[in-house]
């Protein structure tokens, strides 16, 4: 009997959360970890982890723990993540282009692909057997503008991305209204002209994301405050139009521009945020066609929420606010796809880019 109480003691003990690192990128001195509780939705007060100029975005190693990070500097570097997950530069190497602006890691860790904004052109950089940059290997400047008077008299490359194949990259580029495709060679990190998918004349293609099942993707229009929804080739490497949603309550009549796009883990929701509205539009995704049904537009708790990510567990969404200093955490619910109000609000500086490791 005595084996058995303690057995069943043992059983009614509950599973204790594991706190989670959060990297933050931002645009001021360096970048941030803090600590997120995935029972409680709470964040612990970000503190400075490695000084860097205005840290844009950050992507992770696939298999080593190693950050990079591209910033206002026009450089990539790599941080080793140590004990209580510090950062210790590894190397740096410039992008080459002007303003980079996103970044992603592929399949193989390999090489790093870079958007570089204010001159329109893209990069790739070979990373060595221990993750450190390299050398650029693939620079390619985009060409072509839009409509827009004032954001799209030239190109402006946003986002880079590879798909789960490793066999393109994808660049959302807002001043031609096209995301450009390439085939990418992992052995040698060169990328060539493939193709593209258009968006509407000024809607502004600012990044995107790939359901998990890999069949759709997701470009939300920065411009026009659209979200042009994708039937995606792996074999073909197309991207062919579904359909475009807005992501605005038809009554708004503000100023506003979307920032960030993900679909939820479980494949069933897309989430997109927009600035001026300061809300997080919510789409309810048919898993087979990719279309979408707007459920939900959630007041955000910030001021300006360029960027926004889902934790692991599914159930929270935190939102930084770049104009309002602070990042907020909201609850969210798996089963309906609807966020909650604010759980929590953390004071940080400049959030552009939140990261779970």
């Amino acid at each position: 009997m005595k084996i058995q109480a303690s057995i069943l003691s043992i059983a009614l003990v509950p599973c204790l959360a594991i706190a989670q690192p959060v990297f933050l990128g931002t645009n001021a001195d360096g970048i941030y970890l803090a600590e997120f509780d995935p029972e409680e939705g709470t964040l612990s007060k970000p503190e400075l982890a490695a000084e860097i100029t205005a840290p844009g975005f950050l992507a992770i190693h696939p298999e080593k723990p190693i950050l990079y990070a591209v910033s206002r500097g026009n450089t990539l570097t790599a941080f080793s993540i140590g004990d209580k997950n510090s950062l210790t530069a590894l190397g740096e190497v410039n992008t080459g282009g002007k303003n980079p602006t996103h970044l992603s890691i592929d399949a193989t860790g390999g090489t790093a692909g870079i958007a570089n904004y204010s001159n329109g052109s893209i990069t790739t950089i070979s990373l060595d057997a221990d993750g450190k940059p390299k050398e650029v290997i693939s620079y390619l400047e985009i060409k072509g503008s839009g409509p827009h008077p004032k954001r799209q008299n030239e190109p402006h490359a946003h986002g880079a991305y590879f798909d789960s194949n490793n066999q393109f990259m994808f660049v959302p580029d807002l001043g031609i209204d096209k995301t450009l495709i390439y085939r990418f060679d992992a052995s040698t990190s060169e990328i060539k002209d493939h193709g593209f998918i258009a968006s509407a004349p000024g809607a502004g293609p600012r990044h995107m994301t790939f359901s998990p099942d890999g069949k759709h993707a997701y470009i939300n229009n920065e411009l026009d405050n659209t979200l042009l929804a994708a039937v995606y080739d792996p074999e073909k490497g197309a991207l062919t139009a579904i359909g475009t949603y807005p992501t605005l309550p038809a009554d708004y009549k503000g100023e506003s521009t979307t920032a960030e796009v993900e679909v939820h883990p479980n494949g069933r929701f897309v989430y997109v945020s927009n600035r001026g509205h300061d809300s997080i539009a919510v789409f309810s995704r048919d898993t087979t066609s990719g279309e979408l049904t707007p459920l939900q537009h959630a007041p955000c708790g910030t001021n300006i929420p360029r960027h926004f990510k889902i934790d692991p567990s599914g159930k929270w969404l935190l939102c930084g606010g770049q104009n309002s200093n602070n990042i907020a955490i909201l609850p969210l619910d798996p089963e309906t796809g609807l966020l909650g109000e604010p759980k929590s609000i953390v004071e940080t500086v400049a959030p552009i880019c939140i990261l779970f490791p």
